[in-house]
């Protein structure tokens, strides 16, 4: 039974996803952030095995392809994209 409810909230949650991308594809720079956005977030989540890790949205970016990512409890982390979306490199502030 938890198998299944785990299966259908997981297609759930694709959807969502899913519906995102769609709403940005005919713009591939919001397409590439969005994206961006997702990928820092699930490897700062993997590196510090940290629920609820976040995009920082209060700390101004002005960098392309850059994000801070905030991690409840901890230090922020600084997530670089390709221009893909794809994360290439974190790094755990020292100052945040």
């Amino acid at each position: 039974m938890h198998i299944l409810t785990r299966s259908v909230l997981g297609f759930s949650l694709l959807g969502l996803v899913a519906c995102d991308e769609l709403a940005v594809a005919n713009d591939p720079v919001a397409l590439a952030e969005l994206r961006g956005q997702k990928s820092c977030v699930a490897a700062v989540a993997g590196e510090t095995g940290a629920a609820n890790v976040a995009i920082n949205t209060t700390i101004p970016v002005i960098e392309l392809n850059r994000f801070i990512v905030d991690v409840p409890g901890a230090k922020m982390w600084t997530c670089v994209t390709d221009e893909n979306g794809k994360a290439i490199e974190i790094v755990e502030r020292q100052n945040g």
